[in-house]
C-alpha cells in the first residue's frame, strides 16, 4: 500500500498572475492536477469562476488565511459531506442589486440543492475601497469591519452556520483604463486584494470556511472581451461559484474550544500530509510556502510561465525544488513523484 499524494496548489490572488489572475482561469490547471493527485488543497481564487464552477470531489476549497494556518501546523482540515451556509449582505447594496443576489441564493437552493439557512444584512454600509500597490498587486480597505464582524458573529453563534458567504458592495469603475485593460485580458484583478482582506478577517476571527462575492453593477456588453474575463461577464452576480465551493469546504480544526487538537488532527488533513507545493516561480513569499520549508519530505514545483506582478523567487528564500516551464510539465513531475520515480531521471 502506498501513501496518497496530497498537493497544495497556490496561485496568490490580486498579483496579475498570467494563469489564475482572472475568475476561474486556473480551473483547468486544478482539474488536470486533480486527475493525478489523490487530494488537492487550493484556495477560492483558483476555483471561483463567477457563474462557472467545476466541482471535484478530491479538491478542497480552503480560504487563504486558513490555508496558511494549516501550513503552520496550527489548524487541520476536516472534509465534510456538506455545510450549512449563511450569507452576509452589505447594507450598502442597492435594493435591485440585493434582489439579484437573493435570487442567486434561491437558485442555488432550488437548482443545486445547497443548504443556505440564513441571510443577514450588516447594520452599517461596509465601505469597501480598492487600492493598487506599487508592485502592481491589489489590496483594499473596509471602513466598518466591526459591522461585518457583528453579522458574522450572529451567523456563527446564533444561527450555527458552518460556512459564510460575504457579499459587499464594491465601487463601480466602468470607465477606467485599468478596467478596460482587464476586460481585454491585459490587466490586474482590482477586486481580488480587497476580497482577500474581507475573507481573512472572518476566518481569523471565527475559524469558519468563508469566501467573498463582490456586488457590482453589470457592465455594458462588449464583444471584444477576452475569453479570460468572459466568466465575469456572464452572470448578474459572482455568487454561484462561492456557494458551491463553500457547500463542501472542509471545516477547520483549531485549538479554539478544543483541547483535543492533537487527537483530532490524526483524523484530519494536517501539514504533514502535504507532499507537493505548486506555485508560480515569482510568487514564493507567502506564509504557507515558507512554513512548509521546514518539512523535509515536501517537494516544491516552481512554474516559470505563470508570471506575476511580484518578484519573489525561490533562490532568494533558500527554497529548493523543481523549476518547470509550465503546468503541463508540472503535472508530469507530479506523475513521476506519485510513481516513486525521481523526476530528474526523466530528463536528458
Amino acid at each position: 500500500m502506498t501513501r496518497s499524494l496530497t498537493v497544495l496548489l497556490i496561485i496568490p490572488t490580486g498579483i496579475k498572475a498570467a494563469i489564475g489572475g482572472y475568475a476561474g482561469d486556473a480551473l483547468p490547471v486544478a482539474r488536470a492536477i486533480a486527475a493525478v493527485a489523490d487530494t488537492v488543497i487550493t484556495h477560492p481564487n483558483v476555483l471561483n469562476g463567477a457563474s462557472l464552477f467545476y466541482p471535484m470531489p478530491n479538491v478542497l476549497y480552503v480560504e487563504g488565511y486558513g490555508l496558511d494556518q494549516v501550513a503552520l501546523g496550527n489548524w487541520g482540515l476536516q472534509p465534510v459531506h456538506s455545510n450549512r451556509i449563511g450569507v452576509i449582505l452589505d447594507r450598502g447594496i442597492e435594493p435591485e442589486l440585493e434582489l439579484r443576489h437573493r435570487q442567486a441564493i434561491a437558485a442555488a437552493q432550488a437548482t443545486l440543492g445547497l443548504t443556505i439557512t440564513d441571510t443577514v444584512i450588516t447594520d452599517q454600509n461596509l465601505g469597501v475601497e480598492l487600492q493598487i500597490g506599487k508592485s502592481g498587486a491589489t489590496w483594499g480597505t473596509i471602513a466598518h469591519p466591526d459591522s461585518l464582524l457583528r453579522a458574522a458573529d450572529y451567523l456563527v453563534n446564533v444561527c450555527k452556520v458552518q460556512a459564510i458567504a460575504v457579499i459587499t458592495r464594491f465601487p463601480d469603475d466602468t470607465d477606467s483604463l485599468a478596467l478596460q485593460n482587464y476586460r481585454q485580458g491585459r490587466g490586474v484583478d482590482a477586486l481580488a486584494g480587497a476580497e482577500a482582506v474581507i475573507s481573512h478577517l472572518l476566518v481569523r476571527e471565527f475559524a469558519i470556511p468563508t469566501a467573498h462575492a463582490p456586488a457590482l453593477s453589470p457592465l455594458p456588453l462588449d464583444p471584444s472581451v477576452s475569453a479570460r474575463a468572459a466568466a465575469e461577464e456572464l452572470g448578474y452576480t459572482f455568487l454561484p461559484c462561492v456557494l458551491v465551493g463553500l457547500s463542501k469546504a472542509p471545516q477547520f480544526i483549531t485549538t479554539k474550544g478544543n483541547t483535543d487538537l492533537v487527537i483530532n488532527l490524526t483524523k484530519a488533513i494536517a501539514r504533514n500530509h502535504i507532499d507537493v507545493i505548486i506555485t508560480p516561480e515569482s510568487a514564493c513569499g507567502g506564509t504557507a510556502i515558507l512554513a512548509l520549508q521546514k518539512l523535509n519530505h515536501i517537494h516544491y514545483i516552481f512554474v516559470r510561465e505563470n508570471t506575476t506582478a511580484l518578484q519573489v523567487y525561490p533562490q532568494m528564500l533558500g527554497l529548493t525544488g523543481t523549476t518547470v516551464n509550465g503546468y503541463l510539465e508540472a503535472i508530469g513531475v507530479l506523475a513521476a513523484i506519485k510513481a516513486g520515480v525521481n523526476p530528474q531521471a526523466l530528463r536528458c
